[in-house]
């Protein structure tokens, strides 16, 4: 009887142990969203112009659901598209379009092509110090001050005098090359036979380039509308000299008025499923929605 209990008690040793040692404490699902038991973590990392935004969505969105939370980071549009490529984000924030090439290597690298998001519209905002006396700029001007070989280097050559600015010159800041406002403000600035005058100011986050303006009277800069201070001003925009200007404002965005308005993005990867489909489902709902505009961008619903 000894014997047998002792070999019924091994017995149960081993099937205890193959029991716990196959449950896993966490799981991916078939989107790659990690999976804790009945509990799923969406992971979404991108653009710095819409990290504020997805901040927003994910907090809102935690609070409604009890299946989900939402992980978010910024670093630019191109980290986040680095993150898709190499299948550790479930959602990539974009304020650019996913390159051709990107797409492919996304693709090959993780067996999913990268679906296309609009869950938003933002002007980019060309910002001065609120004491700059100028309140208007056209496309081409922007051109001549960012622009390689740029002819206008100098508020007076704006036909203004700065007075806050006595050495006269322009202060250019711009965005890191992995930002997504780096690559649309340059295209729609330059076209993509010209680059960018070296020499410029090139911050990290939208939020950076907004503060340093408001605290620099000789500074230009360029960011999405919705991180507008009491310190800076935006300036009304024309395509040329011929033509209106437009304020960057809702109402200009909706009617295309404004020139330097873009769509913002999300791509998941591959064809959106469960949780995250049901996150993105919600993103561009009423209640989603509500959020873009509330954080001034503006809406797809409304276009």
């Amino acid at each position: 009887m000894q014997k047998i209990a002792i070999i019924f008690f091994l017995a149960v040793l081993v099937c205890g142990s193959v029991i716990i040692g196959c449950s896993p404490t966490g799981s991916n699902n078939n989107n790659g969203a990690t999976k804790n038991g009945a509990h799923v973590t969406i992971k979404n990392k991108g653009s710095d112009t819409m990290v504020n935004l997805a901040q927003a969505w994910a907090e809102t969105y935690t609070g409604i659901t009890s299946t989900a939370s939402v992980e978010v980071s910024g670093g630019g549009s191109g980290i986040g598209v680095a993150a898709l490529i190499n299948g550790t984000v479930d959602i990539a924030n974009c304020s650019r379009q996913i390159k051709p090439k990107e797409l492919e290597q996304a693709t090959q690298n993780t067996g999913k092509a990268p679906q296309e998001f609009i869950v938003g519209y933002d002007a980019l905002a060309v910002y001065v110090h609120h004491d700059t006396p100028i309140d208007k700029i056209t496309i081409p001007q922007l051109a001549e001050i960012y622009g390689e070989d740029g002819t206008i280097t100098r508020w007076s050559h704006l036909g203004i005098q700065n007075s806050a600015c006595p050495s006269d010159r322009i202060m250019r800041i711009s965005r890191q090359s992995n930002s997504g406002t780096y690559f649309y403000f340059r295209e729609a600035l330059l076209g993509k036979n010209r680059d960018f005058e070296l020499g410029s100011l090139d911050l990290h986050g939208s939020k950076d380039v907004v503060e340093v303006i408001g605290g620099t009277p000789c500074a230009i800069g360029y960011s999405g509308m919705g991180y507008a201070t009491p310190h800076v001003k935006m300036l009304a925009i024309a395509t040329d000299e011929n033509t209106a200007y437009y304020a960057p404002t809702l109402e200009n965005v909706l009617a295309k008025s404004y020139p330097i308005a873009r769509p913002l993005y999300m791509y998941s990867l591959g064809e959106p499923m469960g949780e995250v489909k049901a996150y993105l489902d919600w993103i561009l709902s009423t209640e989603g929605q509500q959020i873009v505009q509330q954080l001034g961008f503006v809406p797809v619903e409304n276009n």
